[in-house]
């Protein structure tokens, strides 16, 4: 922690964010287990987080008008996916079914963002920029998984479901718990590879802005690789980190949830809304 710089408003002091760290890695170590096994446990886990949520994390600083989901959105101009979506103009017609998974880990599952995470927010823009086409958004995130974890069931998850586009999220627990595998640069880009084969667009979705994220060294090498093999394979690489870093070094407050690594409901929102856009976009 000794080089952590601070993030603006999103940064607490060193003894918090030792201790919410030390919290953080108990709570991911037995979430997982126990909200697949015990549903009531399930429950109780995610109403937790309400009762330490500070009002900092879900408001601007007084006298400020936008929320902080808008105010995000303002740091998207001149953001792109970086690639066209060919599966996905064809089906983002009217009278058209188009059907999208989202693969990833708890950013993608919505962990302490109750009920907003990207996908579904991705989805409701979609549909509301596209009226007259079916949208059908399914959610295969899995809270505290790696992006091995990921690949291992890309068949039964992803492709059993004859996807149009797959967005991807990657890369945060690599970097924050588990770390980065020698092999995942290859792994991943034989794994995309394997998507555009089933004839299906492919979104990387990278790193959140967090001090968890920015306190571990290798973030840096997890953003070249995504972007390296983004490029190489063709496909679609989301500027989530980028992004929320412009927001929140700009001020904007709200982002990021009081575990210090996860979205909160406003951040969700906006790289969900800004997904969307891009994909829109892309797709013409």
């Amino acid at each position: 922690m000794r080089n952590l710089k601070p993030l603006g408003s999103i940064w607490r002091p060193k003894p918090f964010v030792t201790l919410n760290g030390w919290l953080i890695r108990a709570w991911h170590a037995l979430l997982p287990t126990f909200s697949r096994s015990l549903p009531s446990i399930r429950d109780f886990l995610f109403v937790l987080p309400l009762c330490f949520n500070s009002a900092s994390t879900h408001a601007l600083d007084l006298g400020e008008t936008l929320s902080p989901s808008a105010a995000c959105l303002t740091f998207k101009s001149g953001l792109s996916l970086g690639a066209r979506l060919p599966f996905t103009k064809e089906k983002l017609r009217p009278g058209q079914t188009f059907i999208i998974v989202a693969l990833g880990s708890s950013s993608t599952a919505g962990f302490l963002s109750f009920g907003s995470a990207f996908p579904e927010v991705a989805k409701q823009e979609l549909s509301r920029l596209h009226p007259s086409t079916r949208i059908d958004m399914i959610n295969s995130g899995r809270i505290g998984e790696t992006i091995g974890d990921n690949i291992s069931r890309i068949d039964r998850d992803v492709l059993s479901h004859k996807p149009d586009l797959v967005v991807w999220q990657i890369g945060t627990n690599d970097v924050v718990w588990r770390g980065i595998a020698e092999d995942v640069k290859q792994r991943l880009s034989e794994a995309v590879a394997r998507i555009k084969a089933a004839r299906a667009d492919v979104i990387l979705f990278d790193l959140q802005y967090a001090p968890l994220v920015l306190a571990n060294g290798q973030y840096a090498s997890m953003e070249s690789m995504i972007n390296e093999v983004a490029a190489q394979q063709g496909v679609g690489h989301f500027p989530r980190f980028t992004l929320m870093k412009r927001a929140i070094d700009a001020g904007t407050r709200g982002l990021v949830s009081w575990d210090g690594l996860h979205d909160s409901s406003e951040g969700q929102k906006c790289v969900g809304i800004a997904l969307a856009q891009m994909i829109d976009v892309s797709s013409r």
